[in-house]
Parts: C-alpha cells; structure tokens; sequence
C-alpha cells in the first residue's frame, strides 16, 4: 500500500504517505463546492507532472554531472466542464543554469519521459516549455 486516505468531511482529506508519514491536506476547490485552502485533488495531478519531469531530469543530471539546483517550474491547470476533468496542464521551466544544446536535449527528452507524463490520458494536452538561462 502506498497511502491511507481519510475523509476529514466537508470536502476534505488527509492523505498519509505510508513509508514516510508525510501528510497532504486537499481541499474541493472554490468552484467546486470546496474552500480552496490546499491542492485539490487535480491541482495535485497536475502538480506531480512538474514534480515527475524535474525528479526524472535531476536523475540524468546527477549522471552527466549538471546541478540545477534553484530551478523553478510553473504549472497551470485547466479544466473543462462537461466531463469535469483536467483538459490540458501547462509547465513552464525555468532553469537556472546555462547549458550547451546537447545537454539541453538530454533533460528535455528526459522530463518528456516522466511516468506522470507517460500515464496521463492522451486526451489532457501536456504544454512544456523550458527557459534556460
């Protein structure tokens, strides 16, 4: 088993890592009957996409030695409203180093190939740009 999940009530739960015991708090968000005080469970999804590509790309990086270490990622959720469900998530990239085109292409394959990217239906459209330095 990988979590435990419980429902707090009023459109909130408490989501348990079982090896680690880290907790995520998530909340309906404010257009969906909810409070919006933590991720929704989609903003989730659609966070772990960003996570996955940088967790992935850092794995490459440790081997061809590069450290980018301070770079960010912005993701931006959209959702459609009949089915409701996520439509398309936006990553934008920005990296903190300057590298040659080659190792550009090393991450960049790298991050395309996350298991979050890899497992998302094909129907959600995945926008990923990267800014290098």
């Amino acid at each position: 088993m990988t979590s435990k999940v419980t429902y707090l009530g009023e459109l909130r739960t408490s989501s348990v890592h079982l090896q680690s015991g880290a907790e995520i708090i998530s909340d309906a968000p404010t257009d969906n009957h909810g409070r919006g005080e933590a991720f929704s469970p989609t903003d989730t999804v659609a966070n772990a996409l960003g996570s996955c590509m940088f967790t992935v790309m850092g794995i490459k990086a440790n081997t061809i030695d590069v450290d980018f270490t301070g770079s960010t990622a912005s993701v931006t959720k959209h959702m459609q409203a009949e089915p409701r469900r996520i439509s398309k998530i936006e990553v934008v990239f920005d990296m903190s180093i300057a590298v040659d085109e080659k190792t550009k292409t090393i991450l960049e394959r790298t991050a395309l190939t996350c298991p979050v990217h890899l497992s998302l239906h094909p129907d959600i459209e995945k926008v990923v740009t990267f800014n290098w330095k």
